[in-house]
């Protein structure tokens, strides 16, 4: 494993930290491979939740620019290659997980590591932290799905406002825009993420990576299509061993005991 990258296994969930605290986490291509492989160990693996954070004072800073500096290429570097190749790949992977992936962001997200936390399904953040779109400071546009992301979750004023100027939104901020689930203070954001992490792991994970694909769908649905969706999705969890031992435990009034299948 990568030094870029810590992975802390937990037997139903994984941890996953980034780990460059002297470059705020940014990302290299060894820190992409590392990324991506981690995930998708969870994925083949027993994991039924991630949790995704970063080491130091940053959560991600993005893209490494010392990596991408045309000063030091012949001729100027085709960033379209690298979003093809890493960046939309990692958050086409996080969406297709079929488990909740988490994001703890414990301090700064800037550029792609903003993006990369908006990819997960539930976003915590310390409330010291702050997401910048900082790509206008250096002439690009939003990646790693923030110009999908931010308009939907925010509308297009707010969208184009924090893209364009590439102003600071603090983390409580975030939270009342709904662009994050919740704002925690900075002493309470790791607990809470495991703790959160544990619960899905623990959960009827089905019903929750179902819950995951069809709010995702709906994306770019009519009424009737995602009706239809819900309707195969709610076939598929009756005949579940969960949905059999949530209706048990209920009636017989004790803790459910959820296989995830």
């Amino acid at each position: 494993m990568s030094e870029t990258l810590l992975v802390e296994d937990h037997g139903t969930w994984v941890e996953i930290t980034l780990n460059r605290p002297d470059r705020l986490n940014s990302f290299t291509e060894e820190m992409h491979h590392a990324l991506r492989a981690a995930l998708e160990a969870a994925r083949d693996g027993d994991a039924r939740a991630v949790l995704l954070t970063g080491s130091g004072r940053g959560f991600c800073a993005g893209q490494d620019l010392g990596d991408r500096d045309p000063r030091k290429m012949d001729g100027p570097p085709d960033l379209g290659h690298t979003v093809r190749t890493f960046y939309a790949p990692l958050v086409n992977l996080i969406r297709s997980l079929d488990f909740p992936v988490i994001c703890a962001v414990n301090g700064v997200a800037a550029g792609a590591g903003a993006n990369l936390a908006l990819a997960c399904d539930v976003v915590l953040a310390a409330e010291s932290a702050k997401f910048i779109q900082s790509f206008s400071k250096v002439g690009l546009i939003p990646d790693t799905g923030g110009s999908w992301h931010l308009p939907r979750l925010l509308g297009e004023a707010r969208a184009k406002g924090l893209a364009l100027t590439a102003e600071p939104l603090p983390a409580k901020k975030a939270e009342d825009w709904g662009l994050i689930w919740k704002a925690l203070p900075d002493d309470d954001l790791m607990a809470e993420a495991r703790a959160m992490a544990e619960k899905f792991a623990n959960g009827p994970t089905l019903g929750l990576g179902l819950t995951k694909q069809t709010i995702q769908a709906a994306a770019v649905n009519t009424l009737s299509d995602q009706l239809e969706i819900e309707a195969d999705a709610m076939k598929t969890c009756g005949e579940s061993v969960d949905y059999a031992e949530g209706v048990a435990s209920f009636l017989e009034k004790r803790a459910p005991e959820f296989k995830g299948k």
